[in-house]
Order: C-alpha cells, then sequence, then structure tokens
C-alpha cells in the first residue's frame, strides 16, 4: 500500500531496466530507488515532518519523480501544481496547503517566488551521494498517510485540493492494472506520458509504471510531432490523452505518418469523444481509441472494453468500482433516464485539504457525487450527457466561472462579468465572457484579454467577449449563466 515501497520492490526485481525516458536522458530502477531514497533523508534532514506538505511545480522530467517519489518514502505530502497556473493562483495553492518547502522548476519559479511568502522556492534538486541511501532505514509509511493533494477549480472561485492517500492511489492503480491484465494490456511495458504529472490521471500513469516494472517515456510539454516521433523512436506501446489533444495527433500522423504499430493500447478521457475522431484513429493506428471516464477524486472509474466497445459510451465500469444515476433526492432512475453519476471506489480520495463542507457535500455514505450528467442502457454501457455543474472544462482542464469572472471584476471598466462555457468541436468547450462596461468606460476585447493572461493560466482566459448593456439575473439577484449560455445562439448579441 506503500507507493515508495512499490520503487523499492521493482528495483529489487529488475535494477538495471530503465525506468524513465526524458528527451536524451534515462534513468534505470536502482537509480531511480536509490535516488529518492537519498532525497527522502534529506527532506527529513530538514526538520520537516510526516504529513508536511512540500509542493513541486516541475515540467515532466526525471527530477519531478524523483522529488515526487522523495516525498512518498519520506511520508510527506506533494502538493502538485499545474505548470499553466500564473503567480495569484500558485500563492493561493501555496497558503491553502501551508506548504513547508517549494520545488519550482528554473524556468518556472519566477511565477512562484513572488507568492511564495514564507515557504523557500527552490529550482534545483540538492545534490547527494547516493550512497546515503544505504545509511539507515526510512520509517514505515502509513498506508493511510496523504500522499498527494491536487487542487482542481470546483463550483467555487477558488481551487479546492483532492486529497488522495497511498492507500487510494495504490488501490486505484490495482483496479486498473487488473483490467489491464484481462485485456493484454499490462505487457505493453513502454508507455508514453504526455499529459503533466501533476495532474491526477498522468500520476496514476506514473504510479503505474512504477507498480508494474514498466519503463516510462515521459514528454516534459503535448506537442504532436513530439507525441508520434517518440512513438516511433521508443516503440511506445499504450498512451492516454485529452479528446481535443488526440485530435492534433490525428491530423499530423493524416499529413505525416510515422511507423506506430507498437502502440497496443490507446485511451481518450476528460471529456466527450467524438464518434468522427475515433474512426479517424482507427484508421490510422489499427486500434481502437477507447474512450473512458474519471476525475480527480477518483481518477478512472470507467473503461469503453475493446472487444465491445461503443461508439460514444464512456463504456462499462472497472472492476472493484460502482455506478450509479441518480436523481435529485438520490433514488436510483430508470434505464435510459438522465441522472447525476455517482460512484463507489477504493480509488476515490478521501476529501478535500481543509475544506469538509466541501467534503461533506461530494463524499455522502461512502459515494462521490461527480456532478456530471450521465445515463445507462440495457446492456450497462453509460453514456455521459452533461455536466450539473457549471464547470467549464476546456480540452480537459477545469475552469471555475466564479474565478474568471473574479479577476475581470478587477478591472477598473468592468460592471459585471458573466462566464460561460461555449461547445467548440476541438477543445470541447471554450471560455466566453460577458460584460457588461461602467458608464462612462470603455475596455477592447484585447485589453481584457490582456488584463486575464497576467492572473490567469492561459487555458482559463476568454477566448471571445460578449458586452452587454444589461446582465441577466436570477431571482437572488445572481448572473444567469444559463441565460447567458442560451443567449450564445442567438443573433442578439454582439460577440468579439
Amino acid at each position: 500500500m506503500n507507493l515508495g515501497d512499490a520503487l523499492h520492490s521493482q528495483a529489487q526485481r529488475s535494477p538495471q531496466k530503465t525506468a524513465l525516458f526524458c528527451s536524451e536522458a534515462q534513468i534505470s530502477y536502482r537509480a531511480l530507488d536509490e535516488s529518492t531514497t537519498a532525497l527522502a533523508k534529506w527532506f527529513l534532514d530538514q526538520r520537516l515532518q510526516p504529513g508536511d506538505r512540500v509542493a513541486v511545480h516541475w515540467t515532466n522530467s526525471i527530477p519531478a519523480v524523483q522529488l515526487l517519489y522523495a516525498l512518498f518514502k519520506a511520508g510527506l505530502t506533494a502538493v502538485t501544481i499545474n505548470t499553466r497556473l500564473k503567480t495569484p493562483e500558485i500563492e493561493f495553492i501555496l497558503n491553502h496547503a501551508q506548504a513547508r518547502m517549494c520545488f519550482s522548476e528554473l524556468a518556472l519559479a519566477p511565477l512562484a517566488e513572488p507568492g511564495g511568502g514564507r515557504c523557500p522556492i527552490l529550482s534545483q534538486l540538492p545534490v547527494l551521494e547516493t550512497a546515503e541511501a544505504h545509511r539507515g532505514a526510512l520509517s514505515p509509511v502509513d498506508p493511510d498517510q496523504t500522499a498527494v493533494l491536487i487542487y482542481t477549480s470546483g463550483t467555487t472561485a477558488r481551487p479546492k485540493g483532492v486529497t488522495h492517500t497511498h492507500r487510494s492511489l495504490t488501490q486505484m492503480a490495482i483496479i486498473v492494472k487488473r483490467e489491464w491484465s484481462k485485456r493484454g494490456f499490462a505487457g505493453a511495458d513502454r508507455p508514453l506520458c504526455v499529459l503533466p504529472i501533476m495532474h491526477a490521471a498522468a500520476l496514476l500513469n506514473v504510479v503505474l509504471s512504477i507498480d508494474l516494472g514498466h519503463s516510462l517515456v515521459l514528454l516534459p510539454r503535448f506537442h504532436p510531432v513530439a507525441v508520434l516521433d517518440a512513438i516511433e523512436q521508443f516503440g511506445c506501446t499504450r498512451m492516454a490523452c485529452m479528446p481535443a489533444l488526440w485530435q492534433f495527433v490525428v491530423a499530423e500522423q493524416e499529413q505525416a505518418p510515422r511507423r506506430v504499430s507498437s502502440l497496443a493500447a490507446a485511451f481518450a478521457g476528460g471529456d466527450a469523444v467524438p464518434v468522427s475522431l475515433q474512426d479517424r484513429f482507427r484508421a490510422l493506428f489499427g486500434i481502437p481509441l477507447q474512450e473512458g471516464y474519471g476525475l480527480t477524486e477518483s481518477v478512472v472509474v470507467a473503461f469503453n472494453p475493446v472487444e465491445a466497445i461503443r461508439p460514444g459510451s464512456i463504456g462499462l465500469p472497472l472492476e472493484g468500482v460502482e455506478l450509479r444515476i441518480v436523481d435529485a433526492e438520490g433514488r436510483d432512475v430508470l434505464v435510459g433516464e438522465v441522472g447525476e453519476l455517482i460512484v463507489r471506489s477504493p480509488g476515490t480520495c478521501v476529501g478535500y485539504w481543509n475544506d469538509l463542507e466541501a467534503t461533506h457535500a461530494a463524499i455522502k455514505d461512502g459515494w462521490l457525487h461527480t456532478g456530471d450528467l450521465a445515463s445507462r442502457d440495457a446492456d450497462g454501457y453509460y453514456w455521459f450527457q452533461g455536466r450539473k455543474k457549471e464547470i467549464i472544462i476546456r480540452a480537459g482542464s477545469n475552469i471555475s466561472p466564479q474565478e474568471v469572472e473574479e479577476v475581470l471584476y478587477r478591472h477598473p471598466a468592468v460592471l459585471e462579468a458573466g462566464i460561460v462555457g461555449q461547445p467548440d468541436p476541438v477543445y470541447g468547450e471554450i471560455v466566453v465572457a460577458f460584460i457588461v462596461l461602467r458608464d462612462g468606460s470603455q475596455a477592447e476585447p484585447n485589453e481584457l484579454s490582456q488584463f486575464a493572461q497576467n492572473h490567469l493560466a492561459d487555458y482559463k482566459v476568454p477566448e471571445r467577449f460578449v458586452f452587454l448593456r444589461e446582465m441577466p439575473k436570477g431571482p437572488t439577484g445572481k448572473v444567469h449563466r444559463r441565460a447567458l449560455k442560451e443567449s450564445l445562439l442567438s443573433a442578439s448579441v454582439t460577440a468579439t
């Protein structure tokens, strides 16, 4: 149940096998195990106590994995920070998590340093003798110890820290391993990781690869050319990605085909997967693009089975995972009816960091309420039907409307702001801002966009601005986002 022990076990079995490839670098299981043990001891020498939070703000790389596994071995909590966040967002996470230390990659450190406060920002790993790994044993880590906090946008203006333990991540790995073994994917031992490992799905990819003793290929950042080149160069055997990013990979393969016959399994999740994309993918790669469903709180809970795939469905629940669809009163709905999808899984998080109210609202009697709408057909396949929440999901990344609105309200010309998502064939949704300007004030879309870029990650910045004389309101005086979304289809608004 201990993530660090899983690495040590693989190092005992296959010490010389390559654990990680990244760019021109690689590291064996023995070297990864010894370096992370030495680093774990260094952390404890800094007078950090079990459970203390240490932030990791790093692109996909060998040092990023070393930091995470050193923290796991030391019984410390890794706080993963999205590398696309801006200084105010990073500052909030460091303060909310009460991080004792933050490792921020050299190129990213200028974003983290202004918000660090009392939290020291380190931009390189300490140089340690690997001999330190053999001096004395680390204390055992309780499987129920918090392993990682992953901050995700919620229905409030501020992100929430999803809390996963060693047990929840290990149980999720067991569930996926069992599924892959049944379908012959467990032996596909050269996975490719293109999503940021600071996110739940890619972090699980790392955990799975190390637990299975695979050789993981890490890409520092996504680019379709780099993805296809890596598959060809390393003979990558499986890969998971967001639907919007798969669109770019498919387009590149259509334009400049690579040798991709090594790819045995491909997965897509985080948003709806267009059937047209699945058809194009199968024609090019010779295998199905399997749609699945998961979320940060429970990572992965359903897959469309390769032997009986139903395009457009999120598939069947994994063995050990229970799914239900319920109405507003929590009663199960009939087959074919739409309701909220709820999940019970040993891989579900234990809650939200320092937020009992949000935890109790989301997890009731062991069931995680996803806020997503779905239906189930007579054969037990589940079909995604939309979002109960107002979260915008752009290319698999969650965006809180309130968070973007809060930033726009800081602009002196903005009287009111309303943020909604607009369906988009590539990204799933894009961010649209409805703006009411103050009397006598002026502001151009480019000005508001630049203002937002100074405070928000790029993917959260509105891509369209719609100027209104008056904002539609609900009965309590809140901005009526549903009316805004409906108006996007109307010719009565002027958009830029």
